[in-house]
């Protein structure tokens, strides 16, 4: 892995704005939750040459991590395009896992075919309290292939989803993180030294911050 890996790529998400942070007027996510940040990773598709560096970084992860992997996933629908690719990249096959059985056709979860006893490794956009990531990975499982673990471009870092990730015992590597995000976001001037205790209360206590 190419060193500091995290902070590259945190540079590269605030430079395309696939980041922002407002610790003074915070977003309002689906939950209700407040949040200083918001993180939009399909961004990434519209710049080719950091999709291609980015798209590298996991194919790379994956290389170091996982010896024998049979089919790369792509959780939908913010990861479908970067499983897609990284997929290509290896030269595998590629499915993805809708978020609920589709209501017409088969039914089907998973899209694609999915071998019985198959190592699947699962590709992500972003994790943020995980659910998403855990209930693909335990529709792989149910279905018969067996989930070598899960790779994102981006997490939060909130200690409770690092719990369901170990509850579930289920490995996860991400290129980069909240942490390294706002130590890069000061470095470039992006926010001013002073926001970052605000920033860091955030992670914390994501569902109690800012109310």
């Amino acid at each position: 892995m190419i060193e500091n890996i995290e902070k590259i790529v945190a540079r590269h998400l605030l430079e395309i704005k696939a980041v922002q942070l407002r610790p003074d007027e915070p977003f309002t996510w689906a939950s209700g939750w407040k949040s200083p940040i918001y993180c939009d990773n399909r961004k990434i598709l519209s710049y080719p040459e950091r999709r291609t560096e980015i798209c590298g970084y996991l194919v790379e992860v994956i290389k170091g991590h996982f010896s024998d992997v049979d089919i790369i996933a792509g959780v939908a629908t913010g990861a479908i395009a970067y499983g897609a690719l990284v997929a290509h990249a290896l030269g595998l096959p590629f499915i993805y896992i809708r978020p609920k059985a589709k209501d017409h056709g088969t039914g089907a979860r998973i899209e694609g075919d999915l071998p019985n006893g198959a190592n699947v490794v699962v590709v992500e956009d972003l994790i943020s309290t995980g659910m998403s990531s855990l209930s693909a990975a335990e529709c792989i499982a149910k279905e018969g292939g067996f989930v070598e673990g899960i790779v994102a471009i981006f997490s939060y870092n909130f200690h409770r989803t690092r719990e369901a990730f170990e509850d579930a015992n289920v490995i996860l590597h991400t290129l980069s993180n909240y942490d390294a995000l706002l130590e890069e976001a000061v470095a470039s001037g992006y926010i001013k030294k002073e926001d970052l205790e605000v920033l860091a209360e955030w992670r914390f206590k994501p569902d109690t911050w800012g109310r």
